[in-house]
């Protein structure tokens, strides 16, 4: 088993974590904030927008099972990656559309996914996906692991 650490930002981190869940490989996956400033930030001050942290989800999975490039096929299928700091209701640069990478490959990997993306006109409008180097990950409170697990919600993707 080879593990590794992959982040995304896709709105609401319930539903990005529901369904990386459900992902073949994914050994888990954990809501958090990431990308900001502030240390140890909790849900209400990642909510003001003044902390520049996103809403995140760490997926930790093998490789050996589930390629990255996998992964980043369900982010993109699974939001709007055209919408700046915006997914469905949700406004503000938490719910930003994010790929935080933790290796050279996985820049590359994210890099190229993006750009094939945008070149396939698959939208009226570019990609606004922003790709950083992974920062310190916070996880977010309890109250929000596995929220749609504990309110009976199914996962509906885009």
């Amino acid at each position: 088993m080879k593990i590794e650490k992959a982040t995304f930002g896709a709105g609401c981190f319930w539903g990005v974590e529901s369904l990386f869940r459900s992902v073949e490989g994914v050994l888990s996956a954990t809501s958090g904030y990431s990308g900001g400033t502030k240390e140890n930030p909790t849900y209400e001050d990642v909510c003001t927008g003044t902390t520049g942290h996103a809403e995140v989800v760490e997926v930790e999975f093998d490789s050996d099972r589930v390629k990255y490039e996998d992964l980043l096929n369900e982010f993109w299928k699974n939001h709007d990656p055209t919408t700046l700091n915006r997914q469905g209701p949700d406004v503000g640069t938490q719910y930003r559309s994010a790929i935080f990478t933790h290796s050279p490959e996985q820049e590359r990997a994210a890099l190229e996914s993006k750009k094939q993306l945008d070149e396939s006109n698959s939208y009226s409008n570019p990609v606004v996906t922003e790709i950083t180097e992974a920062s310190k990950f916070y996880r977010a409170e309890e109250y929000h692991q596995r929220y749609f697990e504990k309110h009976g919600i199914e996962y509906c993707p885009v």
